[in-house]
């Protein structure tokens, strides 16, 4: 229940990134990219990896579940934060700040356990060759992503849970783009210790389990590649490993400044920066990454666009014989 002068508030005031005019249609215009660049990208990872019977293995399944879980994170603030632009009167009901609250910290923390996943897997892989068949199996890997998906539901359920039973007594103005958490707790007007204590307790253990996992995995990599008698295999096992520390360190970094850190550094302005980069341009950047970087993926999309192009110009041929 969130009152204020003794009525019920059944919504909050988004203050958005910024109040100029002239920055917002700039700003529009960039997020408005990003967004169709990721929706592009994520969509396209997804259906490269269905389509090309030689992406079916673990590593890119847990890359589609990747995909899937950005499309679900900039899917909602986006949208949102788009329409408010041109909003004089930036509004969120109470429900859809907790639905939006709870929809990115699900796939934030989904996010960290399918990289630790990914982490696994290429342990296997490198460290274990002979057992990744049976140990990376179609069951362990779905069992590893639900997973996931059962611990950020959990998760995030326990820190809206514990947002919301904030006493909420006005104002009503979240100086931020999207229903956050540290924003929102700002505008309690009761003790929040609690509440922030659940927020770094959570925050903490999942960053800690997931990059110790990852760190630890990688270190078994790492022994296992220096062992290597050929530079041409520790140039492979390197580079089938680099777009993953490569999204592990983008996301991390940015998780790890916005939420692992002491109350009283936070800076709203600051971390306003901050979130736009993990709700929209990491879902942007995980594509890219693992298309630029990944001789695979690139490989597949090659073969994907020859079939396109060689069922075009038969069905072309078809037309002309037709005629």
């Amino acid at each position: 229940m969130v009152r204020r002068n003794n009525a019920t508030v059944d919504e909050f005031l988004l203050l958005g990134i910024t109040d100029i005019w002239e920055l917002q249609v700039i700003l529009f215009v960039l997020f408005l990219l990003i967004c169709v660049t990721s929706l592009v990208g994520n969509l396209g990872m997804i259906a490269l990896i269905r389509l090309d019977s030689q992406l079916h293995t673990p590593m890119y399944f847990f890359l589609c579940h990747l995909s899937l879980v950005d499309l679900g994170n900039s899917s909602a603030v986006a949208p949102k934060m788009l329409v408010s632009f041109f909003e004089e009167r930036k509004a969120i009901s109470l429900p859809g700040c907790a639905a939006q609250m709870y929809l990115c910290g699900f796939c934030i923390i989904t996010e960290c356990y399918l990289l630790a996943a990914m982490a696994y897997d290429r342990y296997v892989a490198i460290c274990n060759p002979l057992l990744y068949v049976t140990t990376m199996s179609q069951k362990v890997c779905v069992h590893l992503a639900v997973g996931s998906y059962l611990i950020a539901s959990v998760s995030q359920m326990v820190l809206v849970s514990s947002v919301f039973s904030a006493h909420f007594c006005g104002p009503n103005v979240i100086n931020h783009f999207f229903c956050d958490i540290p924003p929102l707790l700002k505008l309690s007007c009761s003790s929040t210790i609690v509440n922030q204590h659940v927020l770094f307790t959570i925050a903490t253990l999942v960053a800690l389990s997931t990059l110790t996992f990852i760190a630890v995995s990688y270190g078994y990599i790492l022994i296992t590649v220096l062992r290597m008698c050929s530079s041409k295999g520790r140039h492979k096992a390197f580079s089938t490993c680099a777009s993953h520390l490569t999204s592990v360190s983008v996301f991390y970094g940015t998780m790890i400044f916005m939420y692992i850190r002491p109350t009283s550094t936070y800076s709203l302005n600051q971390d306003k920066a901050v979130s736009v980069v993990y709700t929209m341009v990491i879902p942007m950047l995980n594509p890219l990454i693992y298309s630029l970087r990944n001789m695979e993926v690139r490989g597949a999309l090659k073969r994907l666009l020859k079939r396109v192009l060689v069922s075009f110009r038969d069905q072309a041929g078809k037309e002309v014989s037709y005629k």
